[in-house]
């Protein structure tokens, strides 16, 4: 078993001079010997160390090792350790940066891994956003990353791992803009219609469509829908006041409180249980709901020598264990394999009776799976559109100012994003005035 690495800098004598020195091991795994001035136990080396201690607290990545040596590969490592530490949730939990952080990561170690940091400039910044576009992701999408990338320089200039010349380069490649990139667009985010959620949710299970049920009435966040749990909910008033412990604006300080109706408080009861800290919508209750009903309607007896080799089985071969609350992405997920079942594609694009999925996706010729992914994305609806619909529909009876209160929105402009404009007001006043 490796020695832990040794963060915080000994003090030491070196012996062939007499002088203190210092010696710690950085996060990136790299060791650092330095001379300190003056004799070892002297005020001077003391004070030198303590500075030295110092600057590690303050910027645990910083090395010796000079600007013009120090590689991209170490740039990112260094980064995504500090990363890993500085982007979480309330709950200690990674967030969803983490993810995006790694996938740049990992392209930009591909194309300028072993590249001397101080020679990573617009260029490099350009080939690198390049992979992103030939990797047939949205124009949005590419900007972001990109902007990830001068952030993780950005950062190892402030760590004094690079010059500032560096990052004030990458500051002078522009984003891409719209109809004069190869990048694909993609459309705007808008509501989705009752009429098609109403279709799918026979096709989930009794949590997700609480989970489903509670978006549409409250409007809130499919992340902040996910963590609901009774202990959050002040329920002494008339209207419910749900005050998630985390979201998306927490670390700037602010609160955010969802406001649960008659309606949503019916639903949200039939999912309490006796400890109040459990959330509403779990997968573990749902798998053991699932199992109780399929158990509850098994037709062979439960031979003991078939339970006994089921159990063994379990044993050696365990299968991963459900999560006590859905996350974004799972829930996303559930929402589109429902989705496959209540709009499956028709015709000669169709499934045959007992064909697995891999067997009908062999089958299809490549204009065929084109026009399959076609069909998927005019039927399928993922759970922010929720928040979109009830936008919609709150601004149309009772206004934007109403909307942007309940979606939790500091400014309008923002709301009206999430709101489409009400096309038949327009048409009224357009009747009378014009």
């Amino acid at each position: 078993m490796s020695n832990p690495r040794k963060l915080v800098p000994s003090y030491l004598k070196h012996k062939q001079s007499g002088r203190a020195c210092a010696v710690w091991t950085d996060q990136t795994g790299v060791r650092h010997h330095k001379l300190l001035p003056g004799e070892y136990e002297s005020a001077e080396s003391r004070a030198g160390y303590a500075k030295l201690v110092a600057e590690c607290a303050a910027s645990p990545a910083a090395t010796a090792t000079p600007p013009n040596v120090i590689t991209v590969n170490e740039v990112l490592l260094a980064y995504l350790v500090h990363a890993q530490q500085h982007y979480r949730t309330e709950d200690g939990s990674e967030s969803d940066e983490i993810r995006h952080l790694k996938t740049v990561c990992r392209y930009a170690r591909e194309l300028y891994g072993t590249t001397p940091a101080i020679q990573f400039g617009p260029l490099a910044l350009k080939a690198v956003r390049q992979k992103f576009v030939d990797n047939n992701w949205s124009r949005k999408t590419v900007n972001a990353r990109v902007e990830r990338v001068r952030r993780i320089f950005k950062w190892a200039v402030a760590e004094e791992l690079i010059t500032p010349t560096v990052y004030q380069a990458l500051a002078a490649v522009s984003g891409l803009q719209r109809g004069r990139t190869p990048a694909r667009e993609t459309e705007a985010v808008g509501p989705v219609a009752n009429a098609i959620v109403d279709t799918t949710l026979p096709f989930l299970n009794r949590h997700v469509r609480g989970l489903v049920e509670f978006q549409r009435l409250t409007g809130c966040r499919p992340s902040e829908a996910c963590t609901v749990r009774p202990c959050d909910i002040d329920m002494t008033g008339t209207v419910w006041l749900y005050k998630p412990a985390s979201h998306k604006t927490a670390w700037k300080g602010k609160v955010r409180t969802i406001a649960i109706g008659p309606r949503a408080q019916a639903i949200s009861k039939a999912f309490f249980t006796p400890n109040s800290s459990d959330y509403l919508f779990s997968p573990a209750l749902a798998v053991q709901e699932i199992r109780a009903e399929r158990g509850a309607n098994r037709k062979t007896p439960r031979y003991p020598s078939h339970m006994a080799r089921n159990a063994k089985k379990r044993e050696n071969q365990p299968k991963r264990a459900p999560t006590g609350r859905y996350t974004r992405l799972s829930y996303l997920t559930a929402v589109t394999r429902a989705c496959d079942r209540a709009f499956p594609p028709v015709g000669e694009l169709a499934r045959r009776s007992g064909e697995s999925v891999m067997k009908w996706w062999a089958r299809l010729t490549t204009p065929e799976r084109s026009r399959v992914k076609e069909w998927q994305r005019e039927h399928h609806w993922h759970p922010n559109q929720l928040r979109h619909t009830f936008a919609t529909e709150v601004r149309k009876e009772h206004g934007l100012e109403a909307a942007q209160v309940l979606l939790g929105h500091s400014r309008a402009d923002v709301t009206q994003i999430y709101a489409e404009r009400n096309e038949q007001l327009a048409s009224a006043v357009a009747a009378k005035v014009g």
